[in-house]
């Protein structure tokens, strides 16, 4: 499996690119945020790979962060939902935007991207809504901050999901000011009022 590639950027298409790696010239899928933040072709880039592995077909698909991968190869374990639409997905939406609407079960968010209708929708948020919630309470994304994951962690604790961890967390006040056991309260009041 390639895990990464360095090399020269040859050739740079909407949804690909050609980095060429030491003489050879490998074509990797990308989503569209990350192809225009390439640059232009010459330059020295690296990417983090997937290849995906058909009985007609070997392809590998590329993203700027391990972060994007990981999410990426998330999303293709979800059934009806394979590397063409996962890629898709990513370039529709930041992969934290993608992440949110996972965790706070916003299928109608994912149903916007053209390709993925209401049941696969769905069917992301139903299988993935527990893996992601708990992804972010072990690494917080922007959206969680530092401060914020041992309130999550708190939650947790507590016997609340992650994922409505996560909502609850997000629901809180900007305030830098508030002490972690303010804030637990306060998440626990919202949990309470769903």
């Amino acid at each position: 499996m390639i895990a990464s590639l360095t090399g020269k950027i040859e050739i740079i298409s909407a949804d690909a690119a050609v980095i060429n790696v030491g003489g050879v010239g490998f074509l990797v899928h990308m989503p569209t945020s990350d192809i225009a933040s390439l640059g232009m072709p010459g330059k020295e880039v690296k990417v983090f790979t997937h290849t995906h592995v058909r009985e007609d077909n070997i392809s590998l698909f590329g993203f700027s962060t391990a972060e994007e991968l990981w999410l990426f190869e998330t999303l293709i374990g979800v059934t009806g939902l394979g590397p063409k639409l996962s890629l898709a997905l990513l370039s529709a939406m930041a992969p934290d935007q993608v992440i949110m609407a996972i965790a706070s079960g916003n299928a109608d968010l994912l149903d916007t991207v053209p390709g993925i209708g209401k049941k696969v929708a769905s069917r992301i948020v139903l299988e993935l809504k527990e893996k992601i919630g708990a992804g972010l309470a072990i690494s917080p994304t922007d959206h969680v901050s530092e401060e914020n994951a041992d309130v999550l962690g708190a939650l947790t604790s507590l016997g609340y999901s992650a994922a409505e961890a996560v909502k609850a967390v997000a629901a809180l006040p900007a305030d830098a000011r508030l002490k972690l056991e303010d804030k637990v309260k306060m998440a626990l009041q919202y949990l309470g009022k769903r």
